[in-house]
C-alpha cells in the first residue's frame, strides 16, 4: 500500500480497504442493439454470452464473459458512444486478436507505445471505444 493510500486509512485493521480487481465494465449501446453486440463480443472476441438476472432482463442490454473478464451493455436511451473513455483489456497474443478484428473489417488504431506494452485501439459497433494490450518482455 502507498503512502497516499494509507494515510487514507483510519488504521483499523476491521476497516482496512483494498481495491482488488474490477468485476466488469459497463458500456452503454442503444436498445435493440443485442444481437450487434453479442456478434462482436461473442463473434469476434470470443466472448461467452452471460445470462442477465431475471430482475435486469426487462432494461435490455446483455453481459458477456471471457474467463474473470465481464462486460455488460446496458440501453442508454440517449445513447452517445464512448470515443475518450475505454476500458483495456489485457490480451495474451495481440497479433491474434489483431487477426481477428482485421477479418472482421473492424478498423484497427494504433497509437505511441506505452512502456511494457504492444497496444491498438478499436471500436465496438456502436462506436464505443476498446483499448487491447500486451505485455512485451
Amino acid at each position: 500500500m502507498s503512502t497516499d493510500q494509507a494515510a487514507r486509512t483510519d488504521g483499523a485493521a476491521s476497516d482496512a480497504l483494498a481495491f482488488c480487481a474490477i468485476d466488469h465494465v459497463q458500456l452503454a449501446m442503444p436498445a435493440g442493439g443485442e444481437d450487434l453486440a453479442e456478434k462482436f463480443y461473442s463473434g469476434i472476441l470470443g466472448f461467452t454470452p452471460v445470462e442477465k438476472p431475471i430482475h435486469l432482463r426487462r432494461r435490455g442490454g446483455c453481459w458477456f464473459a471471457f474467463d474473470r473478464v465481464q462486460v455488460h451493455l446496458g440501453v442508454d436511451p440517449d445513447f452517445t458512444p464512448a470515443r475518450k473513455a475505454h476500458p483495456a483489456f489485457l490480451v495474451s497474443s495481440l497479433p491474434a486478436l489483431k487477426r481477428r478484428l482485421e477479418e472482421a473489417n473492424v478498423d484497427i488504431v494504433l497509437d505511441t507505445p506505452l512502456d511494457g506494452y504492444d497496444r491498438c485501439y478499436a471500436s465496438d459497433p456502436f462506436g464505443n471505444r476498446l483499448e487491447f494490450m500486451e505485455r512485451v518482455k
